[in-house]
């Protein structure tokens, strides 16, 4: 990743990219753009942005991000459903950092239109 690169590993830059989703001028058209832009907002610290694009049943309250964690990278392993056409989807990935991986299965659905992460389980 180069710094005219966004975090979450597209070639756009990440005021083209997911900067635009974290600003709130537009919003992410799949559940894979979804998980791309909140592992920018981990990368970024905007605990702001995770908490508003998690869905009301499974939010916490609050969201206390680590200032000592570096992320690394993000890979997409695969995708199911969640286009423009689906109300649900997961997305497998990996992402990385200082020290390790994780790896999750996430879900994501819409809400009221927009997409927002359900929940996920560890694989691994």
């Amino acid at each position: 990743m180069t710094t005219r690169t966004c975090p979450c590993g597209r070639p756009e830059s990440y005021d083209a990219c997911c900067g635009r989703f974290h600003s709130g001028s537009a919003a992410a058209p799949t559940a894979e753009a979804l998980m791309r832009s909140r592992y920018s907002a981990f990368v970024k610290g905007d605990a702001g942005y995770l908490l508003r694009t998690w869905h009301p049943g499974t939010r916490p309250e609050r969201l206390d991000l680590d200032p000592g964690m570096k992320w690394t990278g993000l890979e997409i392993l695969g995708s199911a459903d969640g286009s423009a056409f689906h109300t649900t989807g997961t997305v497998t990935f990996r992402a990385s950092y200082r020290g390790g991986s994780l790896h999750e299965r996430s879900r994501f659905e819409r809400v009221d239109g927009a997409w927002v992460y359900v929940d996920g389980d560890f694989l691994d």
